[in-house]
């Protein structure tokens, strides 16, 4: 698999990289970028998926997009492959590094392995269920975060979330030592909390293609990544609400800072 999204990229997403053409980007909604080369990344990939797991589905960002019923037709499969072939592509068409490519294979309604590429990087984080987590083939595990809220550092996303909690929010997440912003690419943050760069992300929409690989590198590494009342994350579930963090007890102190009922 490893092979696969490392070829996709190197031919359809990288050679676009710097380098698009008048005509190549477009939007799918106000401000929601689309590339020729997330098309046909995604193209690529699912046919290199389809024919590696037999009898199972492949969606992807843009053919949901394209057709959103598809998300609710994946869910009620067995084996479903998810695809997210550029997550940030709005760095990607500006030129920034900050893009990945995720995959994740969902079986019974849990993801059993995932995949996150930094194609400039050339960077593999992997994960399978109960075997752990690595970055280009060598084990890796979360060092436990600093123990007061003073010297974690995290990021808040709150750009979803209406006005008011927002504020709340920002307003509450002051007591902590540093606040990064966002990258607008969760394929670039959840690597950033695994390496300790970040001790926790908060996410308001928690869309299964943005989520459903990084949540399963977390835990295989020993990190945590739950809804904020705790309850597990679920690929298909469109509950509104996930935040990541480098262990449980950073995850109980930064959720009851943050959404003290369960909620912002």
């Amino acid at each position: 698999m490893v092979e696969a999204i490392r070829e996709v990229a190197a031919t359809v997403i990288l050679p676009r990289f710097r380098a698009l053409a008048d005509g190549d980007v477009s939007e799918k909604g106000p401000g929601d970028l689309v590339t020729v080369a997330d098309v046909e990344a995604e193209r690529a990939l699912t046919r290199r998926l389809a024919a590696a797991w037999p009898g199972s589905e492949v969606i992807g960002e843009e053919a949901v997009a394209a057709d959103p019923s598809l998300l609710a037709a994946a869910a009620g499969h067995e084996r479903v492959w998810v695809i997210d072939p550029i997550d940030g592509t709005r760095n990607f068409v500006a030129g920034s590094p900050d893009f990945a490519v995720m995959v994740a294979q969902v079986q019974a309604g849990r993801t059993v392995a995932s995949w996150i590429h930094h194609p400039v990087t050339g960077e593999v984080f992997a994960a399978e269920l109960g075997a752990g987590a690595a970055v280009d083939g060598r084990p890796i595990h979360r060092a436990p975060a600093p123990s007061s809220l003073a010297d974690l550092t995290g990021t808040v996303v709150t750009g979803l979330l209406d006005p008011a909690a927002a504020d709340r929010v920002q307003g509450r997440a002051q007591a902590v030592g540093t606040l990064r912003p966002n990258s607008h690419a969760a394929g670039i943050q959840y690597p950033r909390v695994l390496l300790g760069e970040l001790d926790f992300v908060l996410y308001w929409r928690t869309l299964v293609w943005d989520h459903a690989a990084g949540v399963l590198l977390l835990q295989e590494a020993g990190a945590h990544g739950a809804r904020l009342d705790g309850t597990a994350y679920e690929p298909w579930s469109d509950r509104r609400g996930l935040l990541l963090a480098a262990d449980e007890p950073t995850f109980d102190q930064v959720a009851a800072l943050l959404a003290p009922d369960g909620t912002p």
